[in-house]
């Protein structure tokens, strides 16, 4: 069994998620997790207009044209960072890894398409940079297998997560939204693991994804661009003076 537990940062995570507090780690948590792993997906949104629409739920003043899949995946992806802080202390379930699929991609294009299964594993093949990626009918016995793996690992390590997000990257068991996904996860087992969390930065994604290409064979490429983001995240801790 995983060991679980309340840290300050998910103390403070917790009560500034309830009461709603503007301007501490909830908040730019929110801010800078929604922006970066949208925007390595190719959302248009800025950092301000991300802020924006977490503080007033406006867009804000803009000149260029703004796809409205990006402000919805940006909401639905406020209620996925809430779920993995409420979720943080729990478990890692197929149900909840299905459960954030389904609230990132609630009402978007992708889900008025009838080969896209909100929520649910892939129905078609599909690849990642080029890479071949699990079969669509592989993905359920692969992903069962991952969780049971990672569910046998008593003290997990950062670098045993880092390790399981590139399992979990490698199967792409969605057909879209797969690299966020894995980072709400990847997040949230940090914080349940007492592992200070990390915000991969749209600044790091060319490090990250030659991370992911390389991990089995120069695993020091992907852990060192955690490690840098790690740092930065616990700088931000050490701003609103929360210890870890």
């Amino acid at each position: 069994m995983n060991h679980r537990t309340n840290t300050p940062l998910l103390v403070a995570l917790r009560e500034q998620k309830a009461t709603r507090l503007k301007g501490g780690i909830y908040h730019r948590t929110q801010v800078d997790l929604t922006y970066n792993s949208n925007r390595i997906e190719g959302s248009r949104l800025t950092h301000e207009q991300t802020r924006c629409i977490f503080e007033t739920n406006t867009i804000g003043l803009t000149n260029d044209a703004v796809n409205v899949d990006d402000i919805l995946e940006t909401v639905n992806h406020f209620r996925c960072v809430d779920r993995i802080i409420d979720e943080a202390d729990q478990p890692l379930t197929e149900a909840l890894i299905k459960e954030l699929h389904a609230t990132l991609k609630q009402s978007t294009t992708d889900s008025r398409r009838e080969w896209f299964a909100v929520g649910d594993y892939k129905r078609l093949p599909n690849e990642v940079g080029g890479m071949e990626t699990c079969p669509p009918e592989e993905v359920a016995d692969r992903m069962q297998s991952l969780l049971a793996a990672y569910r046998a690992d008593p003290h997990p390590t950062l670098e045993s997560l880092i390790d399981f997000h590139h399992r979990f990257e490698s199967i792409h068991p969605f057909q879209d939204g797969n690299g966020r996904v894995g980072r709400l996860i990847l997040f949230k087992e940090c914080l349940g693991q007492a592992i200070v969390p990390f915000i991969i930065t749209d600044r790091l994604k060319p490090f990250y994804y030659r991370g992911l290409r390389e991990w089995g064979r120069m695993n020091g490429y992907l852990l060192d661009t955690c490690l840098t983001a790690q740092d930065e995240y616990r700088a931000l801790m050490q701003y609103f003076r929360i210890g870890e």
